[in-house]
């Protein structure tokens, strides 16, 4: 009778340990992989918000300049165009420096009209590049145009920033998950070293692989399953604490989509190790006692 609780409480143990085990872990590579996809959003919405300076020439007419706007706002990599005539750009000027600018240069307007552009945002900074170049070279053929000004330094160390932070937490990403399938295969290993008999005795009597592991497999499934669901439940309380505590707008609608992809990718990779780990570890013990 103690020899059988003892047997339950090990099992049960074994059981426990694991879960933790893919818990923990997936509680972690979500928090990476949420890192990863705020980082990207932030990027994306930095780069988008970058305008590129059209500067017209003074002869230019505002039906020339909402025809040039059109014809800018039909290029795939144009996100928007803002027309500012030059009698708008004398009143913002106005506004930044407190003083009428008009009244300085004696009724003189010295600014040109302008369409402000913003590029659609890449997660390549070559092909950003390679957009800016060609965006730069097409406008520059218009006859009305007179230069393109933006601020090219800012841009390359923002995609400089932003390329070196994915591959790092991809490489993280990766070496998490090499560590994961190596601790939760230990974790898994010894939770079937309990059932060793079991196992040995199936293969004793001809049981063929796939009988002998269709338990354990299906068994790890539903371990990958509450692993994943509780590291969710652990890492939205998390970010809900988080979130709240310094004021964010991390729970914005915009970002619900992303939010759904993490989520079931999370289950995924939870399954996904949970299955493989099992896989190995079971036809190991069958093999070794086969031998």
């Amino acid at each position: 009778m103690k020899n059988k609780r003892h047997g339950k409480i090990r099992l049960w143990a074994g059981r426990t340990s694991t879960i933790v085990s893919i818990m923990l872990v997936l509680f972690v590579f979500g928090l990476l992989m949420f890192v990863e996809y705020h980082s990207y959003k932030a990027t994306h919405e930095m780069q988008e918000r970058i305008a590129y300076q059209v500067d017209l020439n003074p002869e230019t007419t505002e039906e020339e300049a909402l025809s040039l706007r059109d014809e800018l706002l039909n290029m795939k990599y144009v996100k928007g165009v803002d027309y500012i005539s030059a009698e708008e750009a004398a009143r913002l000027f106005s506004t930044e420096l407190e003083e009428d600018i008009m009244t300085l240069l004696d009724s003189v307007n010295p600014l040109y009209p302008t369409l402000m552009v913003t590029l659609r945002a890449t997660s390549n900074p070559s092909q950003m590049t390679l957009q800016r170049k060609e965006f730069e070279n097409e406008v520059k053929d218009y006859a009305c145009v007179d230069g393109v000004t933006y601020h090219e330094t800012m841009l390359n160390d923002l995609n400089e920033i932003f390329y070196k932070l994915s591959w790092f937490l991809f490489i993280f990403v990766v070496l998490l998950l090499f560590v994961s399938i190596a601790l939760i295969s230990t974790t898994i290993r010894i939770a079937i070293y309990s059932n060793r008999n079991t196992i040995y005795t199936m293969s004793m009597v001809g049981a063929k692989m796939g009988f002998i592991t269709r338990p354990f497999l299906w068994l790890s499934v539903v371990y990958g399953f509450i692993g994943a669901t509780l590291s969710q439940v652990l890492m939205w309380a998390a970010i809900y604490i988080f979130n709240k505590q310094f004021h964010l707008a991390l729970f914005h609608p915009r970002y619900f989509m992303g939010y759904i992809i993490l989520v079931v990718a999370v289950y995924i990779v939870g399954i996904a190790i949970s299955f493989i780990a099992t896989y190995f570890s079971v036809h190991r013990h069958i093999r070794r006692k086969e031998d």
